[in-house]
């Protein structure tokens, strides 16, 4: 099952779904759904994050609720039509956490030593943009990365978590691109200074254009994740090749860090990360997840 936010040509935000190989206006069938069941509607707006704080967000729930308005009334008037603009499908996380050098190639293209714990920094959800947004490049910034990673979105609030509970903390996956300042980054590494300018920029974390339930994916990690500009590959490997597992991860980071629902977790990216420029086309995809696609312009 994938989900989406989406504004209408009409200017109105909206949930979707893909069902049956079709795109569903979820906003509408969660109303009806509640008509039926005689139940208060849910406001339509943040209504994707609002379904995962009150712990409704799941490929079953969201499969129940579909297939029961199916059989009331059909669906034939709900699928979406016409051109929409997609939104985050994360409007408001309290934090962005992102691990660094998480795939040994990675760690070793920068010659940086392999880890032995996690390392992670944070970027602000000022950064956030959505599925064909476009990413805008400073002029005096010098040289910007791409970086495709698997994103995990959390569920429930969880604090100091063992391995064997993370999973279940876990509301869903969606793509990201950790863009990065690099020649900024190292300049501030070489002074000891923090990452947080460099990697916090405006525009400098594309994700979606999907959330997908975590019910609804088998294994990330065992997830083919690539990155293409101007449909030339240029990152290319699988999430098995992580070095810290998703459980080990959140369990290091809620061991410091009380994890809230809608809190968006960046778990690295694989090697052959490079510079993009204005005018490129950057489509970052993982398995399962679709193809995030983003234009890159000049400030």
């Amino acid at each position: 099952m994938r989900t989406f936010a989406f504004t209408t040509s009409r200017g109105e935000p909206r949930i979707g779904v893909v069902y049956d190989k079709r795109r569903f206006d979820f906003t509408r069938i969660w109303q009806i759904f509640k008509e039926i069941k005689s139940s208060p509607r849910t406001p339509d707006y943040h209504f994707l994050q609002i379904m995962i704080e009150m712990e409704n967000f799941s490929d079953k729930v969201i499969t129940e609720v579909i297939e029961e308005v199916k059989d009331f009334r059909g669906l034939d008037d709900l699928v979406i039509r016409g051109e929409i603009t997609y939104d985050l499908p994360i409007q408001r996380p309290s934090k962005i956490l992102c691990m660094a050098r998480n795939y040994r190639k990675h760690a070793e293209e920068f010659d940086h030593d392999v880890p032995t714990k996690p390392i992670f920094f944070a970027k602000l959800p000022s950064a956030l943009l959505p599925h064909e947004g476009t990413i805008q490049l400073p002029s005096d910034i010098g040289r910007v990365d791409h970086e495709v990673e698997l994103a995990v979105v959390i569920g429930k609030t969880a604090s100091r978590l063992r391995p064997d509970e993370a999973m279940d903390v876990i509301a869903g996956y969606t793509i990201a691109n950790d863009i990065s300042a690099r020649t900024m980054q190292k300049e501030a590494s070489s002074k000891g200074e923090p990452w947080t300018l460099c990697k916090s920029l405006n525009t400098f974390l594309p994700i979606g254009p999907y959330l997908i339930p975590s019910d609804a994916v088998d294994d990330p990690h065992a997830l083919a994740i690539e990155l293409t500009v101007n449909d030339e590959t240029k990152q290319k490997s699988n999430t098995k090749y992580m070095i810290f597992n998703i459980p080990d991860i959140l369990s290091h980071m809620s061991h410091y860090i009380t994890l809230v629902p809608g809190d968006i977790i960046c778990t690295g990216t694989p090697e052959g990360v490079g510079p993009i420029k204005a005018g490129d086309l950057i489509q970052a995809k993982i398995e399962g997840l679709g193809v995030l696609r983003n234009y890159v312009a000049a400030m």
